[in-house]
């Protein structure tokens, strides 16, 4: 098969990947413009190189002519967790989408493998428009926790570098490791409340600022400059207090200021 034709068969495969990262991405979005916690903590994506694609076929004996058919995870979209709980959630998100289709499951946080590796596959359909048409791709969705992702890319390295035939004293390690991930994420689970709380505290109070900054910029174009000046002195005096009752109330009385000068100008524009 010429390099030519595997450009213009990954084409589609990479475009559906980058749909899936901005989709997800936008999930994170909407979660945090709103002052909720997000159970996605981060996105990436990738198309197995044609090196790798080969090389899977050939340990499957798959043909070349049936490998679109056969390969579930030519297109791989994987989604980052806090928590393990945050997996299950995410998992059901999946399942309501309209936009894409669950055709395969497996649980390896629950059935993990013997290796230690841990993590939630979802296989979909997704569809991309392209220049020949529609076209229905498969891709696979790895989801899993920070830690167990750690776990994952190191023994991926490993099992690269070693052909997969690692030393059985690097294998024991790693399955110490794999034992240790998942005591840290019962760990992590156990204050999940806590983090949450400190987390959700936080996004509120960089929105609350973000808001406040622009409505003094938005007066900055339509108020008296010396008011705005006076305005933006007091925000920094309330703001190094870091007291956030005293900055929701500058807020509110900021918003009811601007409306004001709102209304001026659609009064003098009538």
């Amino acid at each position: 098969m010429e390099i030519q034709l595997w450009r213009e068969i990954l084409t589609p495969y990479d475009l559906a990947v980058k749909e899936l990262i901005v989709k997800f991405e936008h999930l994170i979005y909407e979660h945090r413009s709103r002052g909720l916690y997000s159970p996605i903590e981060q996105v990436t994506g990738r198309v197995k190189t044609v090196a790798s694609i080969l090389e899977k076929a050939q340990k499957k004996n798959i043909p070349i002519n049936e490998i679109e058919d056969r390969l579930i995870d030519i297109a791989g979209v994987r989604i980052i967790c806090q928590f393990v709980e945050d997996i299950e959630r995410v998992v059901e998100i999946i399942r309501r989408r309209t936009d894409m289709e669950v055709i395969h499951e497996r649980d390896y946080i629950n059935h993990m493998k013997d290796s230690g590796y841990r993590s939630y596959h979802m296989i979909v359909n997704y569809w991309v428009q392209t220049l020949e048409g529609d076209r229905q791709i498969k891709v696979e969705i790895q989801i899993r926790t920070l830690a167990m992702n750690f776990w994952s890319t190191i023994e991926h390295s490993l099992q690269y570098k070693y052909k997969k035939n690692i030393p059985d004293h690097i294998r024991e390690k790693l399955t110490n490791a794999a034992n240790a991930i998942i005591q840290l994420d019962n760990e992590m689970s156990a204050v999940r409340s806590e983090i949450m709380d400190a987390q959700n505290s936080s996004q509120i109070f960089s929105k609350l600022i973000s808001d406040i900054l622009n409505n003094i910029q938005n007066l900055y174009r339509i108020a008296n400059k010396r008011e705005v000046l006076k305005i933006q002195d007091e925000f920094y005096r309330i703001y190094e207090l870091g007291d956030i009752d005293q900055l929701k109330r500058f807020s509110r009385e900021l918003d009811n200021i601007a409306e004001g000068y709102r209304a001026q100008s659609i009064g003098r524009d009538v």
